[in-house]
């Protein structure tokens, strides 16, 4: 599984969901991509103004994608029923 992370530096929600991410990476080996909504060109993801946006990938096709804030729960249960 890979997942591109798509966030801001002005965005506080993008701050508190890095640091939930990075929790959820000391726990699970995850490749993940970290791209900046104002610095990275991020047309072909059809990301919209709400962040951070977590697009989760398989075999290169996506199959989920997650918009907002979420808790490490609810996270570490999408990666256990995407894996």
């Amino acid at each position: 599984m890979k997942v591109v992370k798509i966030t801001a530096l002005w965005c506080s929600s993008c701050l508190v969901m890095n640091n939930v991410w990075s929790n959820l990476l000391k726990e699970k080996a995850i490749e993940t991509i970290s791209l900046d909504y104002d610095m990275d060109d991020i047309s072909m993801y059809n990301v919209g103004e709400v962040l951070p946006v977590f697009i989760f990938y398989k075999d290169d096709k996506e199959i989920k994608r997650l918009v907002g804030e979420h808790s490490l729960s609810e996270l570490k249960a999408v990666v256990e029923e995407l894996s």
